[in-house]
């Protein structure tokens, strides 16, 4: 009884081990962003992605495990021609992801290897294309060509390459020398530029200030000769109204019997002034003919003098 009660319980403890084994064969938890290819007697069945999933334990088995997630290969350098005969040496780093994991695993072998090898490739043929300068100037031309170029060719093999990044382009130490020499002498040549240039701002800016400062004088002197006019006009208006004003006075003045009188002894002072001038500055001197001495000339401005009083 002790033999078969141990059989009993050997018999369930392996029963019981083979549901576990069953169990974990047949369970399989899938990563996020990734993607198990399923084979069922050597032959694709199903592909299950991230989750819980259940397989049919000794029959299916896992055949391949593909990320899904973006992947960046660094791709060897590599010597390419140029279109003008230039050798380089090119190195650069792809971006690519799996869209489709059963062509990425029955499409092709290793879809890793063949687009680094396609990259390489499609990366010759492009600078192939180019000129030297070409390549220096125009990098990302020459990274969305090389994109669209794997892109077209790796559609069978499910993977999509998003960029394609060149890290370096080596030229031979020859071009590397003249490519300097180039450039000592663009430099120096766009400082020769920028050197006149400013040499001839600096003179377009002194005649300007010079024109300006002969523009600026020649209005102050033109405002100063206006308003000295102007003022000029002003004072020969003002000793005008002023002489008219007196001329007006003295004619009012002049209408009545004093002011002839005043007329009169005003004019034979002027006239016995103006015999003296001419006697201290002329050698010759012309008087009356019943006056032939300057007792005369003083009697007759006597007379004059009595006249006027006595009319007065």
């Amino acid at each position: 009884m002790e033999s078969i009660f141990e059989h009993v319980l050997t018999f369930q403890f392996a029963l019981l081990v083979l549901i576990v084994v069953l169990l974990k064969s047949s369970i399989k938890f899938v990563p996020q962003n990734r993607a198990f290819l399923i084979e069922r007697f050597g032959k694709f069945n199903k592909s299950i992605e991230a989750g819980l999933n259940f397989i049919v334990p000794f029959i299916d088995k896992v055949a391949y495990d593909r990320s899904l997630k973006e992947q960046a290969v660094d791709v060897p350098s590599q010597s390419a021609i140029t279109r003008d005969n230039i050798s380089l040496t090119v190195d650069g780093v792809l971006y690519f992801r799996v869209l489709d994991p059963y062509k990425a695993s029955y499409g092709v072998d290793n879809y890793i290897f063949a687009v680094i090898q396609l990259s390489q490739t499609t990366m010759r043929s492009e600078i192939g294309k180019m000129e030297l300068d070409k390549t220096f100037e125009e990098r990302d031309s020459l990274n969305s060509n090389i994109v669209s170029a794997i892109n077209d060719a790796a559609a069978p093999w499910g993977v999509q390459v998003l960029r394609y990044e060149i890290k370096d382009i080596v030229p031979p130490s020859s071009v590397m020398e003249a490519m300097e020499r180039q450039m000592k002498a663009e430099r120096e040549k766009r400082a020769q530029v920028l050197e006149s240039e400013g040499d001839r701002q600096a003179a377009i800016n002194v005649a300007e200030g010079q024109k300006q400062a002969q523009v600026l004088a020649a209005e102050g002197e033109k405002a100063e000769q206006i308003l000295r006019a102007e003022g000029e006009a002003l004072a020969i208006m003002q000793v005008a109204k002023a002489q008219a004003e007196a001329l007006e006075t003295v004619g009012n003045i002049a209408k009545t019997e004093q002011g002839q009188s005043a007329v009169q002894l005003d004019l034979a002072t002027k006239a016995i002034a103006a015999k003296q001038a001419i006697a201290k500055e002329s050698s010759v001197v012309l008087l009356p003919d019943s006056s032939t001495d300057a007792s005369s000339i003083v009697a007759q401005a006597m007379t004059i003098i009595n006249t006027l009083n006595s009319k007065k």
